[in-house]
Parts: C-alpha cells; sequence; structure tokens
C-alpha cells in the first residue's frame, strides 16, 4: 500500500469514526434533586408535578426520595442548609422571605376552597346564608393554632378555637359549634374515620380565600427556581398542567363529590397573604364556575 492509499484509508476510518460519534446519544448524567419520602395523597401530586415541570425544560433531572418525612420547620432547616433541594408548602410570609417561592400554586388554588362538615340535621341553619354577613350567624370549629383560623377571625367569623384536631369532630357532633370548614377534598374521608359520629357536608356554600401552595428551593438554587417555574408555565401553556391536575384522584375526588360550581361563594379576605403572590393571573387558578 503506497502513502496515497494509507492516507486515503485512514481519512475515510476517521471520518467514519466522526460520523458514528455524533449519530451516537450522549449520555448526560441527571441531577438528582433530594425530595421527602411519603406516598400521601399531597406528596405523591407534588412529585408527579415536578417530574412534569422539569421534562419540559433542558437538561436532565431525576428526583432522589432519600430525605424521611418530618416537621414542616425541619424540612425548611434542611433547605436552607443544603441538604434537600425541594419542598412544597402553604406559602407564609415567613417562608419566602427564607426560601425561594416558585410562584405557581401547584394546586392552582383549589386547596382555598372549603365546604362546611356540619351535624347531621342541621342544615335548616344553613339555608338562606348568601355572603359573610349571613355567615355570621353560626360558629366555626378550628385549630387553635392554625393559619386558617386567622383568616376567618380577620373576616370577623364567630370562631370557637380547638387545641386538638379530634376534638373538633367530637365537639362538632356534641354542637359546641355548628360547623367546621374543610379544604373542598378532606370531609369524607374524615367523616369515615369517624363513622360513629352523626357528621355531614353542608349542602350549599362555598368559602374561599386565596392560599396559593408552592415548590419552594433554596435561595442560592436561582437555576434550579428558574426551570421549575419555566417547565410549570410550559406545561400550563401546552395544556399538560391542567389534565394533570385534573386528572389527579384526589381531585377527581373532589369534582364528583363537593358539587362546588353549584354552591354560592362567599370570599374571604387572607391579610396573611404575600404581596407578591400572582393574583391577577388568571392562568395559575382553578376556577369552580369553568367546570
Amino acid at each position: 500500500m503506497n502513502i496515497l492509499s494509507f492516507l486515503a484509508r485512514l481519512r475515510g476510518l476517521i471520518l467514519s469514526f466522526l460520523a458514528c460519534t455524533l449519530l451516537m446519544p450522549w449520555q448526560v448524567q441527571a441531577e438528582a434533586l433530594r425530595v421527602v419520602q411519603g406516598n400521601n395523597s399531597i406528596e405523591i401530586y407534588a412529585k408527579g408535578l415536578l417530574r412534569l415541570a422539569l421534562s419540559k425544560v433542558p437538561g436532565s433531572y431525576e428526583l432522589n426520595e432519600s430525605i424521611p418525612n418530618t416537621s414542616e420547620e425541619r424540612m425548611v432547616s434542611m433547605l436552607i442548609d443544603k441538604k434537600l433541594d425541594v419542598v412544597w408548602y402553604a406559602t407564609t410570609n415567613d417562608l419566602e422571605e427564607r426560601l425561594q417561592p416558585i410562584r405557581i400554586c401547584i394546586y392552582r388554588g383549589l386547596l382555598g376552597y372549603r365546604v362546611l362538615m356540619i351535624k347531621t340535621g342541621t342544615q335548616n341553619k344553613f339555608d338562606g346564608i348568601e355572603n359573610l354577613e349571613d355567615l355570621k350567624r353560626v360558629s366555626l370549629g378550628q385549630g387553635r393554632f392554625w393559619a386558617d383560623t386567622n383568616v376567618l377571625t380577620a373576616n370577623g367569623l364567630n370562631v370557637v378555637k380547638v387545641l386538638k384536631y379530634e376534638g373538633l369532630f367530637y365537639m362538632l357532633d356534641g354542637g359546641r359549634f355548628d360547623a367546621f370548614p374543610r379544604g373542598a377534598h378532606e370531609p369524607w374521608s374524615e367523616m369515615q374515620r369517624y363513622p360513629k359520629l352523626a357528621l355531614d357536608v353542608e349542602q350549599n356554600l362555598l368559602l374561599s380565600y386565596t392560599n396559593p401552595f408552592y415548590f419552594f428551593v433554596n435561595k442560592s438554587n436561582t437555576k434550579l427556581a428558574a426551570d421549575i417555574e419555566r417547565g410549570l408555565r410550559i406545561a400550563i401553556e401546552d395544556g399538560s398542567f391542567n389534565e394533570y391536575f385534573l386528572n389527579d384522584p384526589t381531585v377527581k375526588d373532589v369534582m364528583a363529590k363537593a358539587n362546588l360550581k353549584n354552591r354560592t361563594l362567599i370570599r374571604l379576605e387572607n391579610p396573611g397573604l404575600p404581596p407578591k403572590t400572582p393574583v391577577d393571573d388568571k392562568s395559575l387558578w382553578f376556577d369552580p364556575y369553568s367546570l
């Protein structure tokens, strides 16, 4: 083989190698995001939505569910100390000061809708209530230290504050107050846990206040925050966010049982709502009357 033939063959081999290299998919190492373990309905929903959002952006992420679930304050401290990458909570001014919120409500505002659990046979107390002033005629049971309690009292409602969550069901059954406001997804499963108590769901009213539930990351993790927000906005635009939301088992259960769009809506002000909440962006919020 002369030198020209050798060079020509070598050139062909190099070109073939380069062509094969360019056609081979590059194996990009996925970035692991540390999130909590847990399989309750909110944890399953939040992690599924996070995966959906991150699938919409360039790069590769995977969830590392290696962190045992614990108290909110402990989880927030771990996020600040960079021992955790993403959490999800109902927002507060304190959380938005300490963490970086992605201000797109993951439940589209559904957790801000409340129906009333009542004692069986007392529906007549609520018939004819049409507005906030009418609602002040009845008493409402709530946890002493719950954020909801602050909202109800700030709106001038008659609130009976109770220390223990379990006690609220027995006190309602005993007639100590008239109603127990619950998230629209909560009362049916709760009533199943207390089958010996005479509890029911009020038929006509729907309370509402803005109660955003966000993903949060460490304040220094600006890239991850931007990727999550971009992915969520793409999912909103292409319809996959709404499809995911409406097909969640908890949300489907609400739609089937709560009859939201046929209830009388009473809006409440939330005095603790952080000022940067995007309340005017209608694309971010669920409207039960549009169903």
